[in-house]
């Protein structure tokens, strides 16, 4: 079990993994279209993605959110749920109801 850096682990996940290169304080901005169209210009440009760029930007703003969990601020989680939408607009996929 790791202790020492167990509230490291995302941060070292999201860094070295195939993930994307993100700008940095994408998360942290207050504009949803300008996080949505940052995320696809990361997932359309970058080599690293295993999965298509839409799966691997929504999977990236996904994980952020769950990561923060209930230390995510109200305001900053409901611009990240927009963004999500903005992505699926950008990408032309509908929103999947559930």
């Amino acid at each position: 079990m790791i202790k020492k850096n167990s509230q490291n682990w995302s941060q070292h996940v999201t860094e070295t993994s195939n993930a994307l290169d993100l700008e940095p304080g994408v998360f942290s901005w207050d504009d949803p279209r300008k996080i949505a169209l940052s995320l696809k210009h990361s997932a359309d440009s970058s080599q690293r993605r295993k999965a298509e760029p839409f799966a691997s930007a929504m999977a990236m703003l996904n994980f952020y959110i769950n990561r923060a969990g209930k230390h995510l601020p109200t305001p900053q989680r409901e611009i990240l749920e927009k963004a999500k939408d903005e992505l699926r607009a950008l990408y032309g996929r509908p929103r999947v109801n559930s």
